[in-house]
C-alpha cells in the first residue's frame, strides 16, 4: 500500500513538471528569434546609478566609451514599497546608501555614481517626502522629468539602426510612456501606469486613453515596438527560455493567461494597456530588452 501511494505521488508530480513545461513551451512557440549584435563599448569606464520609482528600487553599472557604446555590467532590482505605502524617508536613505556601498565596490568612481528619482514616483507624498530626507542629508539626486525619462528610455533601448520603423514604450506602475524618433527629434507621450485599478480607475478608460494616444505614432514606425518596464518584464520573465538580451512578447495575450491566474489584477491591469496599443499600432513584434532601463540612457548623456 505504501509503495502504490508512493508512486501515485511521484505520477502526479511527473504530470504537473510536464504541465509547467508544455505550458512554457506553448507560450514560446510561433515565437521567431531576434537577433541583433549591439557593439561593444571600446576603452569605456564604468558609470552607475540608483533608480527610485514608484515600485522599483534599482541599480545598474555600466561600461561606457565615448561614443555611447554600453554594456552592462551590474544590476539589482529591488522594491521600493512606494506606491504600497510601506515605506519611510529613513528606510529608503539606509537602503540608498547600502546601494551606493554596492556600486563603489564593484569598482565605480565616486563622481561616477548618480541617483534618479522617476517621473512617476516624484507624483506620490511619499516620495516627496523622501525627496526632502535625501536634501537634509545632502546627498545629490535628480528628479527626471516626464520627457526626460521617455527620451532616456528610448536611447537605451533602441538601436538607431531602428529609428526609422519602431517605437518604444515603458509601462511602469505610476505611468506608461511612449516615445519615437522623429526629424532629429524625440515625441513622447504618458497615460495611465499598470497601477491604476488601485485608484478607481475603470479598464475601458484607460483602453480608450491608451489607444487615443498611441494614434500619434507614425504608420511607418509601427513594424517594431521596444518595451521596457515592471509589466513588460513579468511578461518577458514567463517567456525566457535561455540567457538572451532580447525576449520577444506574445501578441495574443491569451498565452499569458497563466500569469494572470496567478497574480490577478497585478498583472492584467497592465495586460490592458499592453494589448490596447497592439490593437491600436498593429505592430509586427513586441521585444523586451534585458538591460535597457531609462536610467541607463540616463547615464549615457553623463
Amino acid at each position: 500500500m505504501r509503495l502504490l501511494k508512493i508512486t501515485i505521488v511521484m505520477s502526479l508530480m511527473f504530470s504537473y513538471a510536464c504541465k509547467k513545461n508544455t505550458n512554457k513551451k506553448n507560450a514560446n512557440q510561433n515565437v521567431s528569434k531576434f537577433n541583433y549584435n549591439h557593439v561593444k563599448p571600446n576603452k569605456g569606464v564604468l558609470k552607475g546609478v540608483i533608480e527610485l520609482g514608484t515600485s522599483g528600487f534599482n541599480l545598474f553599472v555600466i561600461e561606457v566609451d565615448s561614443n555611447k557604446n554600453w554594456e552592462l555590467k551590474q544590476v539589482s532590482y529591488g522594491k521600493s514599497l512606494i506606491s504600497e505605502g510601506m515605506t519611510t524617508p529613513d528606510q529608503i536613505f539606509q537602503n540608498l546608501k547600502k546601494n551606493i556601498k554596492k556600486i563603489i565596490e564593484f569598482g565605480v568612481d565616486n563622481e561616477n555614481i548618480y541617483t534618479v528619482i522617476s517621473s512617476g514616483a516624484i507624483k506620490d507624498e511619499l516620495t516627496k517626502s523622501i525627496a526632502d530626507k535625501l536634501k537634509e542629508q545632502k546627498h545629490q539626486f535628480e528628479v527626471v522629468s516626464l520627457k526626460e525619462e521617455s527620451v532616456y528610455g528610448l536611447k537605451a533601448i533602441l538601436p538607431q539602426d531602428f529609428y526609422k520603423n519602431s517605437f518604444v514604450v515603458d509601462i511602469g506602475s505610476g505611468n506608461t510612456k511612449i516615445s519615437f524618433a522623429l526629424d532629429n527629434d524625440f515625441k513622447t507621450a504618458e497615460t495611465f501606469g499598470s497601477k491604476y485599478h488601485q485608484k478607481g480607475t475603470n479598464d475601458k478608460e484607460v483602453s480608450k486613453k491608451v489607444k487615443e494616444l498611441v494614434v500619434s505614432i507614425p504608420q511607418e514606425k509601427r513594424e517594431y515596438c521596444f518595451i521596457m518596464g515592471g509589466l513588460p518584464y513579468k511578461l518577458a520573465k514567463h517567456m525566457r527560455g535561455k540567457e538572451e538580451r532580447h525576449t520577444q512578447l506574445l501578441i495574443d495575450i491569451k498565452g499569458y493567461s497563466e500569469l494572470v491566474e496567478k497574480e490577478g489584477r497585478a498583472i492584467s491591469s497592465g495586460l490592458n494597456i499592453y494589448k490596447s496599443i497592439l490593437e491600436e499600432t498593429k505592430c509586427k513584434k513586441v521585444l523586451f530588452d534585458w538591460h535597457a532601463n531609462f536610467a541607463i540612457g540616463y547615464l549615457l548623456e553623463k
